[in-house]
Formats: structure tokens, C-alpha cells, sequence
């Protein structure tokens, strides 16, 4: 039988800002050239850390409803040791070039959680998280410059279908500029099985005014993630 990580339910991610950086191939002007915003971000620092290098951006979650955020806050530190225990179990189907160990890498996604909870209780936390879930977010049409999805699309394919991927995507695109761009990684299941609907995917994007690019990832780790989804808005 085939080796594959082992989830129930939607995990909370708990990523940094250098691994959104490398994963999403980013550059300063992707990360400059307006609003940000990084759909289901569960525990992750990327827009604490965003936020420090004077970039506006912003995170949506269905997690960010007051007043269980602690509570929850609390069990993704827990199901950090779960999904290690997971991992230790599958170590050798996994890259390490860039986490280096297991220790490592989970010492990183502590450092996020612990980063993002804290920016989360500051003034400027309350104005930067909002509540809310694919496939419908609460954000004007054209809102931001870039929207970013890590580890939620294609990971849970098993779970969520064909029409609800269709819907967010096209919802990631709504809230996105024209001449901006969504990016989405990776494009595996939790199987490590490429998204059987894919190519009917990447013909609605282009009928929703939307150019799809598939374009190699820098952050090796899950057997065969090599890319990431490029959606440039063009009309």
C-alpha cells in the first residue's frame, strides 16, 4: 500500500514568512505591489512578519472568530506534536534540504504559532485577521494585489470536490485586482495524488478571465510538490 500522511478534518498550518517566500517563489515587487492576502492561514506568521517589513497584508481563516481563538490557538501547539508523531512515521518519503530535520521543523512551526498569536492580540492584529472561509470571503471585488492559499486547495481533495476547488478559485480571483495574482501550493493531495480535475480547473480560470501558469516551487519537502499555481488576472 501506498505511504501518505494521515489527516483527519482541515489541519491549521503554521508556516513562516521564508517558507510562503520559497514555496510561492516570491519577489520583493510581488510582495510590494499592493495588498496582500493569505487565505486559510491558520497559525502561520507570514503576515506578522509581512506586517514588520511595511507590507500590507492581511489573513483570512474560519479559526479568527472571537471569542474561541485561544482555545484554538492552544490546540494547534498540541496538534503540532500530533502531526510530528505523523511525520517521524514517514521521515525518510520527505525532503529535510530545507527544514534539516525533524526537530527543526518542528521548532519552526512552534516559532510561527508563537509569533502569530502574539501579533494576533496587538491593536494592529484586530485590523489585519478576519473570519471567514472559502468558498465565499468577505472582501470588495479587486481588494488586493495578491492572494496567496497555502496547504488548504488540492491538500484536501479527498474531503472537498471538484465545484467548491472551482468556487474558491474563482472567489481568490474575485478579490484580486486585475494585472494581480493568486498563487496556490501545492497541487498534491495528502496523498500525494495529483488533483484528478485539474486541467478542467485551469480552463475556468481562463474563462473567468484569469491566466494559470504551473511554475516550480523552491520549498522541497512533500514527495513530488514541485510546483505551485500562478493565476495573473487579466480581465
Amino acid at each position: 500500500m501506498k505511504q501518505h500522511y494521515e489527516q483527519i478534518g482541515v489541519a491549521m498550518t503554521c508556516r513562516g514568512y521564508d517558507e510562503y517566500v520559497r514555496m510561492f517563489d516570491l519577489k520583493e515587487d510581488d510582495l510590494q505591489a499592493g495588498k496582500v492576502l493569505d487565505v486559510a492561514s491558520g497559525g502561520s506568521s507570514f503576515t506578522a512578519e509581512a506586517r514588520r517589513r511595511g507590507i500590507e497584508a492581511f489573513a483570512v481563516d474560519p479559526r479568527y472568530q472571537q471569542p474561541s481563538t485561544e482555545q484554538w490557538i492552544a490546540e494547534a501547539l498540541e496538534e503540532i506534536s500530533v502531526s510530528t508523531a505523523k511525520l517521524a512515521k514517514l521521515e525518510s518519503s520527505f525532503d529535510w534540504s530545507y527544514y534539516g530535520s525533524l526537530e527543526r521543523h518542528r521548532a519552526g512551526r512552534e516559532a510561527s504559532l508563537e509569533l502569530f498569536a502574539s501579533h494576533l492580540r496587538t491593536e494592529e492584529g484586530k485590523s489585519c485577521y478576519f473570519a471567514g472561509a472559502l468558498p465565499e470571503l468577505p472582501f470588495a471585488s479587486g481588494s488586493f494585489s495578491l492572494v496567496t492559499c497555502s496547504h488548504f486547495l488540492f491538500l484536501y481533495a479527498e474531503q472537498f470536490g471538484f465545484e467548491f476547488h472551482k468556487q474558491s478559485i474563482l472567489e481568490l480571483m474575485r478579490v484580486c485586482r486585475p494585472g494581480g495574482q493568486v498563487r496556490i501550493y501545492p497541487l498534491l493531495s495528502l496523498k500525494w495524488d495529483r488533483f484528478d480535475a485539474l486541467n478542467e480547473l485551469m480552463a475556468a480560470i481562463e474563462g473567468a478571465g484569469g491566466k494559470a501558469d504551473r511554475l516550480p516551487s523552491q520549498l522541497p519537502f512533500m514527495p513530488g510538490s514541485t510546483e505551485y499555481l500562478r493565476i495573473t488576472i487579466t480581465g
